[in-house]
């Protein structure tokens, strides 16, 4: 387990490029046979990376939460970003190609990942965060989600956003999932920028190649700074930082939120021309 710690404006703003990685970039999710996990104390949110190959995997607490179980006190959503997959939930399957989504509520004991074929695992990405509520388990694929098309070519930045985990989606306690996908020749997100004091988000960005890259735009308004982000490397935001970025070609991301306020809408948009 990964454990970051929260920080606050101030401190981020003295952090040298490599200090800013450490505290805020998250790499190596995705290892064969392996769970990968990394704790964030912003909401308590953790995320993750399972690629079962060989073998089927079982998603554990290992002792992280001191609860009996992963899901004794949490929910999760996990979206496979790979080849196809199946998740069983409590002895019941659940198959998931690229970009489906299942969400799991709290109380759930088993939870079994594994691939269809070993030449093209599945990617499990996952986010879990704290309940205090129970929702039941489903199941939603990419033509189910709710999609509407932003932007335009001409600020480079038209794309697709999928709402999956949301208020009018797939119910759940506190966490929002989706996943934006920018088109073809399409590099900006999330401009004109913002950010919501009432909830963290942490992208995940995929669909890159290893020459490309994302320019990954953080930190306050008035002091922005950056991450250059791989493929399949997510970024964690605190709630006053924004959360943007611009790729060296399309990619694709999924967005993560947790906090008090389970309003998508919530965000103050901050003028391009006030960025520093």
């Amino acid at each position: 387990m990964d454990y970051r710690y929260a920080v606050t404006p101030t401190e981020s703003s003295h952090y040298s490029t490599q200090e800013l990685r450490d505290t805020f970039l998250v790499t190596n999710l995705f290892q064969p046979d392996e769970v990968t996990m990394t704790y964030s104390h912003l909401d308590r949110v953790v995320i993750g990376g399972i690629v079962p190959v060989t073998r089927e995997i079982t998603l554990d607490d290992h002792g992280t939460f001191h609860s009996a179980y992963f899901l004794e006190r949490r929910e999760i959503g996990i979206v496979n970003i790979g080849g196809e997959g199946f998740i069983r939930v409590e002895g019941h399957d659940y198959s998931l190609r690229k970009m489906d989504c299942l969400y799991i509520g709290r109380g759930v004991k088993e939870v079994i990942l594994e691939s269809v074929d070993a030449s093209n695992p599945a990617h499990f990405y996952f986010v879990s965060t704290p309940a205090h509520c129970t929702y039941p388990t489903k199941l939603m694929n990419k033509n189910e989600a709710e999609a509407v098309v932003l932007g335009d070519v001409t600020s480079s930045n038209q794309r697709t956003l999928r709402r999956y985990i949301h208020a009018h989606g797939i119910q759940s306690c506190q966490l929002m999932l989706g996943i934006t996908e920018l088109h073809e020749g399409n590099m900006w997100n999330t401009m004109p920028a913002h950010v919501h004091d009432r909830r963290m988000e942490v992208y995940l960005y995929f669909g890159l190649d290893d020459e490309n890259a994302i320019i990954h735009l953080m930190g306050q308004p008035s002091e922005t700074r950056h991450i250059i982000v791989a493929n399949e490397q997510a970024v964690l935001s605190p709630s006053w930082s924004i959360h943007s970025g611009v790729g060296t070609k399309n990619y694709s991301f999924i967005w993560a939120m947790a906090g008090e306020n389970y309003d998508f809408e919530d965000m103050d948009v901050v003028s391009t021309s006030n960025l520093r």
